[in-house]
């Protein structure tokens, strides 16, 4: 099993470029099947999540051109079932639903996988899909899904504005006949990517970014070349690597406007920051200090991917934090793992109290999901002496190569095993 062997206590300098955004090259992959013809994506992260993704898509019948961070797509596949094994891999796969159903009129899938964060029902998805017309059993596990007829277009309101779940219906309403509108949609800037990825195909849709999108279906869609955003979540994991080993550091294609939320904590922190046209600068000199109170959010406010990173931040922060965890049932599981290595960390149903302690201490700890296992790393350098980190799998999912990106910037990050 591999590890990362960290040595803290060093400072961070110099510049980290951001990556493309893990949770918008996921829905564009699946978005990748609906057009005829070739489809080149570029800024595609080179993690274990897209190549699940570029597995399914494989598996459907598409041809895939994997080169560094280009991926090209041969969409002419038209096959409808995706195996258990693949389904497993990661829980964003039920993305490809959507896409499936609406291009070949049925669909054939197990329950997803990925990391385990608490009940994500997918009844949104399955919900909205139902009142296209699709018709939706369950047999042994597996969801069975056919649109004999085809889907239409109809007015959805969605309880919660779940990403996954407009996601899903947009990718099948490009393909419905007439008119579909989502209303509580979700706004995050990776539905506006997907959105636009889609324009780029020929598909008619408007409304992204606010709380109601409507998709004009049944377009004929072509191939395009398209670039993906950078990843929010990357970028803000880099700034917190920093604030909590203390340095100066440039997280270059880091956009601010999508982490205003985020950046005014590190701001309460006693971060410096500027901005730039491609990046955003941090300095860390200083202890920090605890922001008060981090609530979790859908989009525009504080995002649940960032909750397990700022808490590692604030780990030594003068003073204490509280997180109150909004969104997902069980995403504290990383507080064990900071209590061992020296964390002073109360943590009981959806809220966690963090007490700033003056210094932490490298242990042998171990990942159980994404987040966390980079919340680990970050802790570990600010920490006093070696840490072990295993579980990299789950950091694998949405970080490309991260050993490589903080050696870079001054960090002793290695990979063993």
């Amino acid at each position: 099993m591999q590890r990362l062997v960290i040595d803290g206590g060093r400072r961070l300098s110099g510049e980290i470029i951001t990556q493309g955004a893990k949770n918008s090259a996921l829905p564009i992959l699946a978005a990748a099947f609906l057009p005829r013809g070739q489809t080149v994506i570029r800024n595609v992260p080179r993690i274990s999540d897209t190549y699940s993704a570029m597995r399914i898509l494989t598996s459907l019948g598409c041809r895939i051109r994997a080169e560094g961070n280009v991926v090209t797509v041969d969409g002419d596949g038209c096959l409808s079932e995706i195996s258990e094994q693949l389904m497993r891999e990661m829980r964003s796969s039920v993305i490809f639903l959507g896409a499936v159903l609406g291009k070949t009129g049925r669909c054939v899938l197990s329950y997803p996988g990925g990391c385990e964060l608490g009940p994500r029902p997918i009844d949104m998805h399955i919900s909205a899909l139902k009142k296209m017309g699709a018709v939706i059993t369950e047999e042994h596990g597996r969801l069975c899904c056919t649109a004999d007829n085809g889907l239409n277009g109809v007015s959805i309101a969605l309880p919660f504005p779940s990403v996954g779940a407009t996601e899903n219906i947009m990718l099948a309403a490009v393909c419905a006949r007439g008119e579909t509108v989502i209303k509580n949609c979700a706004r995050e800037p990776e539905i506006a990517d997907l959105a636009e990825f889609l324009r780029s195909c020929g598909a008619d849709i408007s409304g992204d970014g606010g709380g109601t999108i409507v998709i004009n279906g049944g377009k004929p869609l072509h191939g395009c070349e398209y670039t993906v955003m950078p990843d929010r979540i990357c970028a803000a994991t880099w700034l917190s690597a920093c604030a909590a080993a203390g340095g100066e550091l440039y997280v270059k294609n880091a956009l601010h406007r999508h982490l205003d939320s985020v950046l005014s904590v590190f701001e309460e922190m006693g971060c410096q920051l500027s901005f730039g046209n491609d990046g955003i600068y941090i300095r860390a000199n200083k202890r920090l200090k605890a922001p008060g109170t981090v609530r979790t959010m859908v989009y525009p406010g504080f995002p649940t991917d960032m909750q397990a990173v700022v808490m590692a931040a604030v780990c030594k922060a003068e003073g204490s934090t509280v997180f109150i965890e909004n969104i997902f049932e069980n995403r504290f599981k990383h507080v064990g793992e900071l209590r061992r290595m020296g964390a002073d960390i109360i943590a009981e149903g959806k809220v966690a109290v963090v007490n700033g302690v003056p210094t932490l201490y490298g242990a042998n700890v171990e990942a159980s999901d994404l987040r966390g296992g980079a919340a680990l790393a970050v802790a570990a350098l600010s920490a006093e002496g070696r840490t072990e980190l295993g579980g990299v799998k789950y950091i694998d999912r949405g970080y490309e190569n991260i050993e490589d990106v903080l050696s870079a910037a001054g960090a002793s990050v290695r990979r063993i095993g």
